[in-house]
Order: structure tokens, then sequence, then C-alpha cells
């Protein structure tokens, strides 16, 4: 990746990669690209996607993913997903634009044997007939039928348990039962084929033939043989360590090879299972998403580095279905796993040459080498820096980018003259202390009244202090010191100015050295259901439901302040990522609508020290939340949704009246609309024309960037969770999806001037187990929006704070590099007692909670 190097390629194939030539030119004719020393990296394997078996978007009408129906059962290998594809899926673009080039498109994961997938190149209409033709889209169009390569999708745990009610030792049975009636058939095939290749004779083959009524075969059985005999590759969805050697143990009786199993979230905890039974098995995994279901429960951050370490192959994948799992971002779950200590090659080679190899096309993708396809994707910036974008993307030698599009998009040309920086090692202190150090230094450190020395800060984010903000220049940046002293801020400047404070802090301070500290607030965060419900899908871990019929009635709202509890999986998460304080919601149904009221949303604290009965929440009540959109159909249709609204704001307003409903229309708290589409957010517009008085703050904001201006005008600002939005459903169909190929979302409500904040995705009922990347999340959208740092730290800091009214944070989070890249640390995250004094909340958080010191 350091050096520089000429890619030559012709009719599709890669001709040559050799070191730059000074030559002003090394074609005689042709195209030639200056890159200028720009990253490019092999075109991204995705070996797990759901386009174009579900186009986008979404429709009862489109989805041909799962096959569950009780005429086939959970077995159904004969199923082959080229007959489910739409070759004019719209998300093939989108994919391709994030530099993926070739996916596995497997059925889903609801039969223990799905059916057939194969291999396409995300992009349309490329074949000889330039139409919407699946044949041309495949990767191996071009090679016979019966030479090409073949992946069957079987599936264990929770899902198809839950959609046929058999426990797992039923679906182990069953799986076992099918295999051995493929096995007798094939058995008796090779003993057919054996007496044939003895006939010598055509009045021989003739009276065989005869005799045993030729080929045995079954149709149904056809792909079944074809796993017994390796012909078929084994790609499983699994999760849990006993699902994985379930499937090992089941499939090795028949000779049966897992190729890769799929999802796999907790396989970090049985590498040398793996290793042992899996006979080089690659694990197609997540990066972050987790924590929705019981066998997604118990993940590691580390995961990757983890498997990688015990000489497991690791490739990051998609499961491309809804927005949240949007293909177009697979390199990103990289560049996550490289900040967790996958090294960086490792991490690049898991969405290339892996895959690739796992499916058994290393051949021909996944590499950039002399004789290989010609996919190629050329980067803005390092691929695994925050919000790295692809200025080109080459399929089979052709640019599938318009120029001027990423122009207008990103502000910048391929032909840039700058190179980006290279991305930074793995600091030192992002190595974690052994858990004995750790956990005495943070003993230390959580005393009552201790004192901290905290040197080494080279940049301070810190505006929720004025005393602070006065101590440093406006640029924030230097080398810093902190010092608390008997839980007071006696200093922080350089170490000069504080060598009195040093000084005067007691015998016993605990002193921190940074390499590269960084001072910031501790960010809010708008969440789904943090401490509402621990595992989404799993009803008995949450507070419940409340479903209000009568929208009118204020009594029966739900108040998030009466459920909420104080930890759990997901608030390691918000501490590992520097988030001490949220502001959640009551619960939503995990799948399905919820009317026009969800309720009162609460504040809460993060960091596992405070409880509801001392400060463990910091807001009783924050604002009413209500729903615009498809809920609505769940109790009658999105217009009389807001009929009843208007009609809640008119007989409320001026009546006094301290309900929540009477509040709102008061203007006393904020009325917090999670919505989505355009012209559902033009309603809320024109709703907020009628009622000027009523805080209306626009949650999600998928269509917000198309009525910008009139949000704008109307003062309504927003809580953008759709900061890399798709057109994943009929509501958010007109979403502008981002560099390269519009412009970002926060760029226009930033040129527009609309007051917003951003917030983990709440689309999707597992959004907060990416709560740790808030400030990434900030920091990717500062970047196409021309915001500053600062600008980027209050987007999920101060900003929030001002949206939603609430009281400022005096929360202090130390880090150890910069929060707005990838692979920083938090350190130690400072809150307030009840006394006013700093008191050290969170020290080395870690994202298993269970070992946190």
């Amino acid at each position: 990746m350091s050096s520089l190097v000429d890619i030559v390629f012709s009719k599709g194939l890669i001709v040559s990669v050799t070191p730059a030539s000074n030559a002003a030119s090394i074609l005689e004719d042709g195209e030639e690209y200056q890159l200028q020393g720009r990253y490019v990296t092999p075109g991204v394997v995705d070996m797990h996607s759901h386009h174009m078996t579900l186009s986008w978007p979404v429709s009862e009408a489109t989805e041909d993913s799962n096959e569950m129906h009780a005429l086939f059962g959970t077995l159904t290998p004969f199923l082959r997903i080229t007959e489910s594809l739409k070759a004019y899926d719209a998300a093939t673009k989108l994919i391709a634009s994030g530099g993926i080039t070739s996916s596995l498109l497997l059925p889903g994961s609801t039969n223990t044997m799905g059916g057939e997938g194969t291999v396409v190149k995300n992009v349309m209409k490329s074949g000889a007939l330039g139409e919407y033709v699946v044949e041309e889209m495949l990767l191996e169009h071009g090679v016979p039928p019966e030479d090409r390569h073949r992946y069957m999708k079987m599936a264990c745990g929770e899902n198809p348990k839950m959609v046929y009610g058999h426990t797992r030792m039923g679906l182990a049975w069953l799986l076992r039962k099918h295999l051995a009636r493929a096995k007798e058939l094939m058995d008796k095939q090779e003993e057919w084929c054996d007496s044939a290749s003895r006939l010598r004779t055509a009045a021989e083959q003739s009276r065989f033939v005869e005799q045993t009524g030729g080929f045995p075969e079954e149709r149904e059985l056809e792909s079944t043989i074809g796993l017994l005999r390796g012909r078929v590759s084994m790609q499983n969805h699994c999760y849990e360590p006993e699902d994985l050697e379930t499937m090992l143990g089941v499939t090795r009786e028949f000779g049966i090879r897992a190729r890769a199993f799929h999802h796999a979230i907790e396989a970090w905890q049985v590498p040398e299972m793996l290793k042992e039974y899996g006979e080089n098995v690659t694990i197609a995994t997540f990066a972050e998403f987790a924590l929705y279901k019981h066998e997604a429960y118990h993940p590691s951050l580390y995961a990757g580095a983890i498997l990688d370490a015990h000489g497991i192959p690791v490739a990051y994948k998609s499961d491309h279905s809804g927005e949240s799992m949007n293909a177009k971002y697979v390199v990103s779950q990289a560049a996550v796993a490289h900040a967790f200590h996958l090294p960086a090659e490792k991490a690049l080679q898991s969405v290339t040459s892996i895959p690739a190899n796992a499916l058994d096309l290393g051949f021909r993708i996944g590499y950039a080498r002399k004789g290989y396809d010609a996919d190629l994707v050329v980067w803005d910036s390092h691929p695994l820096s925050i919000g790295a974008t692809p200025q080109q993307v080459f399929i089979d030698g052709i640019a599938t980018l318009n120029a001027k599009d990423v122009e207008r998009a990103m502000g910048s040309s391929m032909e840039a003259s700058s190179a980006p920086p290279t991305k930074e090692e793995l600091p030192r202190s992002r190595v974690r202390k052994s858990k004995e150090e750790a956990a005495n230094f943070c003993a230390l450190a959580k005393m009552q009244g201790q004192s901290l020395v905290i040197q080494g800060i080279r940049k301070s984010f810190l505006d929720n202090h004025q005393q602070l903000s006065a101590a440093v220049s406006t640029s924030g940046e230097g080398n810093l010191t902190l010092v608390i002293n008997n839980g007071k801020i006696s200093c922080l400047g350089s170490l000069e100015t504080c060598g009195a404070a040093i000084t005067a802090t007691a015998d016993g301070a605990v002193h921190v050295s940074l390499d590269n500290g960084h001072l910031l607030p501790g960010l809010t965060a708008v969440s789904h259901s943090l401490g509402m419900a621990e595992i989404i899908l799993d009803e008995e871990t949450g507070n419940g439901i409340a479903q209000v019929t009568d929208v009118k009635d204020a009594k029966p709202i739900d108040y998030a302040k009466y459920g909420v509890y104080f930890d759990g999986k997901s608030f390691a998460r918000a501490r590992l990522g520097g988030v001490t304080r949220a502001v959640t919601p009551p619960e939503l149904p995990s799948l399905g609508g919820a009317g026009l009221v969800q309720g009162v949303s609460t504040g809460i604290r993060t960091s596992g020290t405070k409880r509801l009965l001392d400060g463990g929440i910091f807001q009783d009540e924050v604002g009413l939340h209500m729903i615009i959109g498809d809920a609505n159909k769940a109790l009658g249709s999105k217009s009389m949704a807001i009929k009843n609204l208007r009609a809640i704001l008119v007989e409320n307003r001026g009546k006094g009246n301290e309900s929540a409903y009477g509040l709102v229309a008061d203007g006393k708290m904020p009325l917090i609309i999670q919505v989505a589409s355009v012209p559902d957010t033009q309603q809320i517009i024109a709703v907020k024309q009628d009622f000027s008085d009523v805080k209306i703050v626009i949650n999600g904001g998928h269509g917000a960037p198309l009525v910008a201006k009139e949000l704008a005008q109307a003062k309504i600002p927003v809580i953008l969770w759709a900061t890399r939005p798709a057109f994943a459903s009929w509501e958010t169909r007109e979403s502008l999806p981002g560099p390269p190929l519009t412009r970002s979302p926060a760029s226009i409500l930033s040129e527009e001037g609309v007051a917003y904040a951003i917030s983990v995705d709440g689309s999707v009922p597992t959004a907060d187990c990416r709560i740790h990347s808030l400030a990434l999340e900030a920091a990717w959208a500062a970047k196409y929006a021309g915001l500053s740092e600062h600008e980027a730290v209050r987007l999920v800091s101060r900003n929030v704070e001002n949206i939603l009214g609430l009281e400022r944070s005096k929360d202090i989070v130390v880090w150890e590099n910069n929060p707005l890249q990838h692979g920083a640390s938090v350190v130690l995250s400072l809150e307030t007692n009840e006394d006013g004094d700093f008191e050290v909340a969170t020290c080395w958080p870690d994202d298993d909670m269970e070992t946190s010191a």
C-alpha cells in the first residue's frame, strides 16, 4: 500500500502491476488516469448479500429471499437464488459506489438448507443485450453452467428454530436424515457408474439400462449430492459455539467441508475448536452489529483480531437487507476491526482476498494482479480511515462512477493532486494493560476525592466549562495538563502554568501520561431503546410495549422514567465511545408499527455507577415522542395520525394543563417526531407553521435534506440519524445516499442553516449496538459538510443539548488519540457527584462489561 505503482488493464483484465513509471505515459493509446498517489485496492468482495432478491425499496411484492411454505419445510436445498433475482434492483448501483464489485447472493436464513446462491458483478445492464438480464450479471457468465461454482446456503440456531418450532436437536436430526437419504442415493449412483464403466458393448449397455431403469437420480436431492461430492460449497448461517459445533459434527459425518460460517458473532470464543474441526473454515461476520437477539448477545469488538491471531480467516460482509446493513459500507467494518487490533493488512484482506478465496474465486477476484479481473477501487483517503469513499470504481475494467457526480458529491475529483495521509498504526495505549494492572490503576483513580494529574493532552474540545475554555487557546491545541485536586479542577494549561496546581495536589495523586491526549465533553446520544430493552428480539429482557389506542387521551402515555434500568451491554459500548448521557424513549415494537404516540423520553447516565435512586436519571422528562409514517398504519392511516396530532395541539394549548400533551402544546416540552419520507416531513412543517410555539424536533431526517430550506425557515431542528441513508423502504425512497453518488445529507442541512445533531441510527431496533461509534459518525458527517473538528464534536454534545433543552453536561472524557478517527480509546470519564465534585465514573472501558476495569 505504501509504494507507487502503475496498473494497466485491458479488455476487462489486469495486464500489469509495476513500479510507477517516470515516463509521461506508459500507454500508446487508451485512457489514462493520473491518481497522484491515491490509494487503490482490489474490488471489494461481499460474501453475504441479499440485494436483487429483495430489491429496494423492499415490499412484499419483491421480497423473494426466504421460502417458508409447509409444502417444503425447513429443507429446501433444491432452490436456486437466480430464480429470485431482479436485475433492475437500484441498490446494485449504490453498493458498487462503495467499492463492492462482487457479491455472493444467498437465500435467507429461515431454512436449515435454503438453496443455492450465486456470485454477481455489481454492474447493471453490463451484457451484450444492454438490458436487465440476470444471466449477464453473473460473475461466471459465459462459463458453462455445469462448470460454475455453486454455493449452498445453510442455517442453524434461532431462525429455523423459531420459524418451524423445532428444537436444535430436532433440526439436527432432520438435517442428518436428509443427508443420509442423499448419501444413499449417491452410493447407488456410484455403484451404477462403477457397473456401467465395466460394460464393453452397446448391447451390454442397452441391457444394463433396461434392467436398472437408467441412472438413479432425484431432482430434489441433486444439490445435496453435489454438497456431498464437494461440488457445492457449504456457506452456513450460524452464531453460537454450540451451533457451530453441531453443524461441524453433523456435516463431518458425511464428509462435507464447512467452507464458511456466516454471522458467527460468537465464533471468537472457540477458535481452536474451529481450527480442529473446521478445516480452515472462514468466519464471515460483522464488526459491530450485535446484541439484537440471544445468539448475538456475546460479541466482542476484538473478535476479528482474536480469530486472526488463532489463524482463522476473517471476512466482513453486509447481509444487505435493510438500511443498517447497507452493503455499500462493507469496508467501514474492516476499518472498525482494524481499530480493535486486526492488523491493517488483514483488515484489507478481510474484504478482498479472504472472501474471494472462501468463495473459491481467488484466482479471478480479490487481488490486483496480472491476469485478474480488472475490478479496482480508487479511494479519496486510506480505505481504513473514517469516511473513506471511492472516487472511481472499475468493474471488469469499466469505470462505473460519473466523474461529474463524484465532483458534485465530494467537492473533489479523482485527479486531486495531494495524496491522503497514511493510516496511523495502533497507538501504544490502545493495547490494553493487563487486567491486573488496569484494575489496580482504576481502583486508585476511582477513590473518593482522588486527585488526578493528566499530561500529554494535545487538544481540548471542551466548551462546557467556561473556566477551562478560557484556559486554553482558541484552537485548543498544545501540550496541556489537566489537574483535578480533591474533586475540583484546579488547572488546564501548559505544564509551566499548572506547576503550582500540581504541587498542591495531595500525596498519592494519580498521574496519567498520554501520548496524544484529547479532552471531550461527555457525548449525549439520542438512543433507540437504551435502558428499556436489553435484547430487542427477546421480550423477556425489555420493559414492554404500551400501545396507545386512544391517542387523544394523555393518561395512557408511557413514561420511560418509570421503566428504565441502568446497565447492560449497550451501556458498556456507550462507555467505550465516550457517551456519558443518553436520551431514551419508551420501547417500540421490534417489528411492526406503534400507532402515533411512543411516549415521553428520559435522560439517563451511562456510567454504570448511578442508578435510579442516586442520580442515574439526569432529567426525568425530555420530550414527547411521536411517529409519523408507516407505523401509523397499525392503528389506521398516516393522514389520521396527522389529523389527531393537530387535534391534540388544538385541544391542549393555552389550557395550562401539565400533561405531556399540555406541555407540548404550550411549548414547554419538545415534540420529537420520528419521520422519514419527504411528504410526511412537509406535513410536519405545515403543523409547525400553524402551531409556531410548539417546539417540534425531527428525529431521523431521511427526507430533511430535500426540504432543508423550509425546515430552516420554520426553525425546526433535526436529530439526524440518517447520516448515511438508503432507499431501502418506500418511505425512504427519496433519501440522498451521499458520496460518491450525491451530496451528503449533513452538507445540505449545514448549507441551508438547519440546526441539527447526530444520533445513533434509530431506523432499526438494533441501533444501540453501535452507540460507541457516535463520535465517528459525527466525524463522517462533518467530513463532507465542511465542518471543523470542534463543530463535529458539538454535533453529538452541545447541539443535542440545545435542540432538546437539556441541562449542559459537565462530564469530561479523557481520550488517547483523536476520537474523531478510528483507534482512539477512552482512558477516563469524569462526572460530578451530588456535591459538584468530579469523580472517575469510567476507567479504561472495554466492550465486554464483565472485563471492564
